[in-house]
Formats: structure tokens, C-alpha cells, sequence
């Protein structure tokens, strides 16, 4: 019967060894991939949460939440979103090259993926500086003027809490992808061990997904 270390040699990179409390390579890999899944379950209550008090507070001040909404700009809005569609792509495409052992390949792609994130984050940082000159601020902080209604400040508090802990998911995505990108890059991924760039991409789908959410939400319907 094969042991422990000579199966994970086996399955993974030459410096990847399975932990004492796992029976098997497989064991982990499955252990590891259902931490993610359930990781990603909490990051969807979570921003579900956020999304429950969108429609809350639109109900109440629907007037103000459609005034304000007119005041974000859906082209860069639209950009971030093909920056992001994009990247999803390319992370798809990097877990497929580390699949079949195409170290190049999975480099290229994650490289590419970091950098349509940094993107993205550009863009937003545009968009946030143009919004704090006008004074379009959360709450109390509201400075605009030209607004018929009382709570466009309520409106940006969502939006600035919304998009910054979206903002900061790009964030540590971005150094998730450089860790990998790394490793993709020493060699360590193969098709017999692509765990952690499975992983990552799953976790970059999920960043891409919410901003799909958010995108009509915030911009286009209010």
C-alpha cells in the first residue's frame, strides 16, 4: 500500500506534503476545497446582509435613492464591470493552464488577471475622488447642492460601504493572485496539485459575481 508521503509526492509538487491529520493527498484536496466553499457561503450571507439594508433604506427614501443614483457614473461603472468580467476570465483560464501543467500559460493568465484588477481599482479610485469633490458624501458628511430630495447622503453611505468593502475583496484578491502568481512562476503547480490556484479563482469569481450585483443595483435602477 502506497504511503502517505509517496502518494502526496505523487499528487502535488515536490515541496508539497500532506498534513498528519489527512489519510491521503485526496483527502486534503477535498478537505480544502469545501473550506473554501463554505468560506465563500459566509462572504454571500455576508454581502447578503448588505443587500437586504439596500432595499430596506430604498424603500423608505425611494425618492432620494433615485435622485442620487443619477449622480454615479455608469460608464465607469461599465468599465469596472468589463475589467472584472474580463479578469474572471483569465483566472478561469489560469486554473485550466495549471491544470494541464502549462506553467507559461498559468503565469501569463494570472498576471494578466492581477493587472485588470489594479484596473479596476483605478477606476474606482477616479470615481471615489470625483464624488468627495462634489460633496457626495455618506450621511451627515453630504455637502451637494441641486437636490430636490433630503436623503441622497443615506443613498452614498450604502454606496460608499458597499463598493469600499468590494474595493477591499479586489484588495486582498490582488494579493492572493500575486501569491500564486509566485508559486505559478517558482513551478510549484501542476496537474497532480493546482489546489490553492482553484481555490483563489473560486474566491475571484465570487468578487466578480458581487460586483454584478452591484452594478445594476447602485447604477442603473437605484
Amino acid at each position: 500500500m502506497m504511503s502517505a508521503s509517496t502518494e502526496a509526492h505523487e499528487k502535488g509538487s515536490p515541496d508539497f506534503v500532506v498534513a498528519h491529520h489527512f489519510d491521503s493527498a485526496d483527502t486534503q484536496f477535498d478537505a480544502g476545497r469545501l473550506g473554501i466553499w463554505l468560506f465563500l457561503v459566509t462572504e454571500v450571507l455576508f454581502f447578503g446582509g448588505l443587500f437586504c439594508a439596500f432595499f430596506i433604506y430604498r424603500n423608505w427614501y425611494f425618492d432620494s435613492f433615485v435622485e442620487a443614483h443619477h449622480h454615479l457614473d455608469k460608464q465607469m461603472g461599465a468599465l469596472n464591470t468589463v475589467f472584472l468580467i474580463t479578469s474572471s476570465l483569465t483566472m478561469a483560464l489560469a486554473v485550466r493552464a495549471a491544470q494541464r501543467t502549462k506553467r507559461s500559460e498559468t503565469v501569463n493568465m494570472l498576471f494578466v488577471t492581477f493587472l485588470l484588477a489594479g484596473c479596476f481599482l483605478v477606476v474606482k479610485y477616479f470615481e471615489y475622488t470625483h464624488k468627495i469633490h462634489d460633496g457626495l458624501l455618506p450621511g451627515a458628511m453630504f455637502s451637494a447642492q441641486g437636490f430636490a430630495t433630503q436623503h441622497a447622503g443615506v443613498f452614498f453611505a450604502i454606496y460608499f460601504v458597499m463598493t469600499g468593502i468590494h474595493g477591499l475583496h479586489v484588495v486582498i484578491g490582488m494579493g492572493l493572485i500575486l501569491w500564486i502568481l509566485i508559486r505559478a512562476h517558482r513551478g510549484d503547480f501542476s496537474s497532480r496539485y493546482y489546489a490553492p490556484v482553484e481555490g483563489v479563482g473560486l474566491y475571484w469569481h465570487l468578487v466578480d459575481l458581487i460586483w454584478i450585483y452591484l452594478f445594476p443595483l447602485l447604477y442603473l435602477v437605484g
